[in-house]
């Protein structure tokens, strides 16, 4: 009997150990990683914008076998528990890889709440573990975004989606990327941007911004009314995205210490050097840019730089962003 006991006991056990095996893990380095932007986001987001903590920090992480839920209100029955990680913070769930391992966006991927759909850095155009982390700090301020009362009505209301009702209308949509005109006075817009961020204070900024709303103008009256709504909704919801990132970068570089595990991956760098190469990067694109080649996310390095311009010109204008949607222009003041 205490034989046959042993035996039972001793297969228990071993299928226990071996359904332990068969669950996957969140890799130590995406650990390390999801754990810091957590950790910057905690510490700096509210200083970035005010209502940051609000919306569900969920991110999916997408590795070449599994994608792996955090931080999640709502996981849906296709996910398996893993059990609470004290590192992330969170309960932590699994199930097989459905999702592109490159991906770096954030919609209702999971029960309908915004998620960080996101690969390992390895996989995505970030590379690095730095970089990684302030593009998730880009996708939280999409979760912001898509959080505020009314935001879907209000992106209904641009009449933009001509029937399509999966959302991909915002990447496909039929700008005039090609037109000649259309190409010439963006590129002439950015680079007077580009001048204008460069300004010093006083007079020759007030004419350098002034230069460039002109030609905003002037951009807008060749487009039609469709065209001009996407583009300035795209200006709206991407370019501040982007300026988030590299805000959070900057504050991240004057006022934060990462943590030991983070400064100690093979592949760290200061958020410091990360900050100054998203800023060289934007004056670059501004400056150089062609609307043909970059197609819509021409809008990014452009939404960038607006509210880049309007942190000297309208300190305040953050407080009308989620009020006055999608059109950024009028935070520059009246007549814009």
């Amino acid at each position: 009997m205490r034989t046959r006991l042993a035996v039972v006991a001793a297969l228990l056990l071993s299928a226990h150990a071996a359904s332990a095996r068969q669950k996957p893990g969140v890799p130590e380095v995406d650990r390390v990683r999801l754990a810091e932007a957590f950790r910057v986001g905690r510490a700096l987001g509210e200083r970035l914008w005010k209502g940051w903590d609000e919306p569900p920090f969920a991110v999916l992480l997408v590795t070449p076998e599994h994608e792996f839920l955090v931080r999640h209100p709502r996981p849906s029955e296709d996910f398996t528990p893993l059990g609470h990680d004290p590192l992330l913070r969170s309960e932590v769930y699994f199930r097989k890889r459905s999702f592109a391992p490159n991906l770096l966006a954030t919609f209702p991927a999971v029960g309908g709440v915004p998620t960080i759909v996101i690969g390992r850095a390895e996989n995505t155009q970030k590379k690095t573990s730095t970089p990684w982390v302030a593009a998730v700090l880009h996708e939280r301020f999409h979760q912001l975004q898509y959080s505020q009362p009314g935001y879907y009505a209000d992106v209904n209301a641009l009449n933009l989606s001509r029937g399509d009702e999966t959302g991909m209308w915002m990447l496909n949509y039929a700008f005039p990327y090609s037109a000649p005109d259309v190409q010439r006075q963006f590129g002439v817009m950015s680079r007077l941007l580009a001048e204008a961020l460069r300004a010093g204070n006083g007079k020759e900024l007030s004419a350098r911004a002034a230069a460039y709303l002109d030609a905003r103008r002037r951009f807008r009256e060749m487009l039609a009314p469709d065209d001009y709504r996407y583009f300035s909704f795209q200006v709206w919801q991407e370019g501040v995205a982007r300026y988030a990132e590299y805000r959070a970068a900057e504050l991240a570089a004057r006022s934060y210490r990462p943590s030991r595990e983070f400064r100690s991956l093979k592949d760290y760098k200061p958020f410091k050097a990360v900050a100054d190469g998203m800023s060289k990067e934007i004056m670059t694109e501004l400056e150089t840019l062609r609307l043909g080649d970059y197609r819509r996310v021409a809008f990014y390095p452009l939404g960038a730089g607006e509210a880049l311009l309007l942190d000297r010109l309208n300190p305040k204008w953050k407080g009308r962003y989620f009020a006055e949607k999608f059109y950024v222009e009028r935070y520059f003041g009246a007549g814009h």
